[in-house]
């Protein structure tokens, strides 16, 4: 599976082949480097380890340094990208033009935070009806029985944070890919905030 890490820079729009404006997001392709390889006869599985954004070595603990070949500087965010479908060696810099001929790709990344929420807008909830002095609109309602056993069973879906998951958005359409600029544009919703860390994974449905 072909992967890398990247940044959503934000959205913006550009004409197709047929002249019809297009949305898009804007997703930058951060150099990412092959730190390390899994092997199937040494971990019992093949993985590619990529690496971004250089750490002072002050800032890198003895430990965390040392997965680090000596050719290659500690990286702040580190990952596993397992049956990597392109031949790599570590040290080698990947960049946009893995994703040339991809049309569709699927993007994982950690959703934007929307703080304490109530049941309506977290779960879906329809609420009780808005007229009539029925003074229940946006509330919840029962939550557990007033006979034995006297609880509420776990799960309940009720009000709590909402957002600040990791989420993976699906077969997401490539619009275009910029080379010179390290860009990929994607119609669709990428998730996250701007300039949040992305992966871009080459589609597996299609």
């Amino acid at each position: 599976m072909l992967g890398l890490m990247a940044r959503k820079l934000g959205m913006t729009q550009v004409f197709d082949e047929t002249g019809s404006l297009v949305p898009v997001t804007l997703v930058r392709i951060e150099p990412n480097i092959v730190v390390a390889q899994k092997t199937q006869e040494k971990d019992g599985y093949k993985a590619v380890v990529l690496g971004i954004d250089d750490l002072k070595e002050n800032k890198a603990s003895k430990p965390y340094a040392g997965q680090f070949p000596e050719n290659v500087s500690p990286k702040r965010t580190i990952r596993e990208f397992r049956d990597f479908e392109k031949e790599v060696a570590t040290g080698d810099k990947l960049g946009v033009e893995l994703f040339e001929g991809v049309r569709y790709v699927d993007v994982c990344g950690i959703s934007k935070g929307k703080g304490f929420q109530g049941v309506m807008k977290r779960h879906g909830y329809g609420g009780g009806r808005a007229t009539h002095g029925s003074k229940f609109h946006r509330v919840a309602g029962s939550t557990g029985q007033n006979t034995y056993p006297h609880r509420t069973f776990k799960n309940r879906k009720m009000a709590g944070r909402m957002g600040r998951e990791q989420v993976t958005v699906q077969s997401l359409r490539v619009v275009k890919v910029d080379a010179e600029k390290q860009l990929v544009l994607i119609r669709g919703a990428v998730p996250g905030i701007n300039k949040g860390l992305v992966v871009v994974r080459a589609a597996v449905k299609k």
